[in-house]
């Protein structure tokens, strides 16, 4: 692609000729008559009587000629196809007056632009420093390629922008591709403190780069060039994996991930550990709650056990022993302190074992069902009442049933991540498992909906 390409092979015959441009790749295109080669002529910008002008879709012919007050412009936008008279073409009636010997009412250079198709431009920069903010002293090379691709949109701006005359393609694609170079490379520089971005892991960050490029150069492009980027795309980025720079930040990054890897993995275990306390201590809570009564009676049992043992060593050592005769030491006679002592002690144990046999006998009936009474009603210890009737619920977990767990043991669960509002649970009297958020006993364990 070139500023000039083939020029119309066509021949009208006559003084007439075809305006047309005939090009398949072009971005301006400059028109000679009658198929002559620039320079060619001597007037090569002769527009002859009787010519046909022929502008295709997506293209614009432009007519620049020279007046007293410098050159003007005249636009022809396709589809057109019309012989060049004064009524149809008004450019003719503001240059009508410029004849020259005769042969051609007026004499105009024109130039085709292609508006409806685009131009690739490939970019590429070579390696280049970047550096890992967290590590200054180490530089990585690092190179990117890519392609930009653009098109006029508005072609009166682009002709005001750019000299036709002495316009040339391949100088407006190498100032854009200099210009998405120096993008490109501050981004690319600036991505791993903007973007936290590891510089040994920007290869992978083609998508961050290209966004923060493209921000930029969209407006500057049409600013700059009054042309439209349709598209820009980086297609790599390459870190050279041979340089010490590299090697060294590689070998560094690594032992950090390391050594973060396995702090997290202690971190890990040490919450599975809470976890299966919580959960052990939960379901201890819940075991104990649903047989209160045999613990109750276990703790009188012990009692009652650990006072009688007491009382064996108490007459053991001759403690509350009577000494009639004064005994070989002399201290006969009642010792009143051991024997209020033991009267104590048996109360306590005697209330005990008496408070945990009615209770294991009959816990229905108040006092003691032996056929024994007791000496006075105060060595009747008073009625225990059976526990209050809780709420217990079955949950699975994992495909198991666990629990029974009342809803303090449910809340404890529901801090430590055991169990939420999607948790299948199970009591007596369903008919099938459903999801604790549905059941009104246990509406209190969740927090209202927040309102929209």
């Amino acid at each position: 692609m070139g500023f000039f390409g083939k020029t119309v092979k066509e021949k009208t015959g006559g003084f007439s000729d075809v305006i047309r441009c005939d090009e398949q790749d072009y971005l301006v295109w400059r028109w000679h008559p009658n198929a002559a080669a620039e320079g060619e002529l001597k007037r090569d910008t002769a527009i002859r009587t009787g010519s046909v002008l022929r502008v295709k879709s997506g293209e614009v012919a432009v007519f620049v000629y020279k007046q007293a007050d410098g050159y003007t412009e005249d636009y022809i936008v396709g589809p057109y196809e019309e012989t060049i008279k004064t009524k149809n073409f008004p450019v003719l009636s503001s240059i009508i007056g410029l004849w020259y010997e005769g042969d051609t009412p007026f004499q105009a250079e024109v130039f085709f632009i292609n508006i409806g198709g685009a131009v690739q431009i490939k970019f590429g920069i070579p390696y280049f420093d970047v550096i890992d903010p967290r590590f200054p002293d180490f530089q990585v090379p690092v190179s990117v390629r890519g392609t930009l691709t653009f098109q006029i949109e508005d072609y009166k701006a682009f002709v005001t922008c750019h000299q036709l005359r002495t316009f040339n393609l391949d100088n407006l694609k190498t100032k854009i591709s200099d210009l998405v170079c120096r993008y490109v490379k501050s981004a690319v520089t600036n991505a791993p403190i903007e973007g936290n971005i590891p510089v040994v892991a920007i290869e992978t960050k083609i998508d961050y780069i290209n966004q923060k490029v493209e921000a930029n150069i969209n407006s500057q492009i049409s600013e700059t060039f009054c042309v439209k980027v349709c598209r820009f795309d980086i297609s790599a980025i390459e870190i050279d994996k041979t340089s010490e720079g590299y090697q060294e930040l590689k070998h560094i990054t690594k032992e950090m991930a390391t050594r973060q890897a396995e702090a997290n993995m202690l971190n890990y275990e040490e919450q599975l550990r809470i976890q299966r306390q919580e959960g052990q201590y939960a379901q201890h809570m819940a075991t104990r709650q649903t047989n209160i009564g045999a613990y109750d009676a276990e703790i009188r049992g012990q009692v009652g056990i650990a006072g009688a043992e007491a009382l064996g060593k108490m007459g053991e050592n001759g403690v509350g022993n009577i000494s009639l005769d004064g005994g070989q030491g002399g201290g006969g006679g009642f010792n009143p302190m051991t024997i209020m002592a033991g009267m104590a002690v048996g109360s306590a144990v005697g209330q005990n074992i008496a408070g945990t046999m009615n209770t294991a006998l009959n816990p229905t009936q108040p006092g003691l069902q032996t056929g024994m009474q007791s000496a006075t009603p105060s060595a009747v210890p008073p009625v225990t009442p059976p526990p209050i009737p809780t709420v217990s619920f079955y949950v699975a977990k994992n495909g198991q049933q666990t629990g029974p767990f009342d809803l303090n043991t449910l809340k404890v669960m529901l801090s430590s991540g055991e169990f939420n509002a999607e948790s299948l649970v199970w009591r007596q009297g369903m008919t099938e498992w459903q999801r604790a958020g549905s059941q009104g006993e246990l509406a209190g364990l969740f927090p209202p909906p927040i309102p929209q």
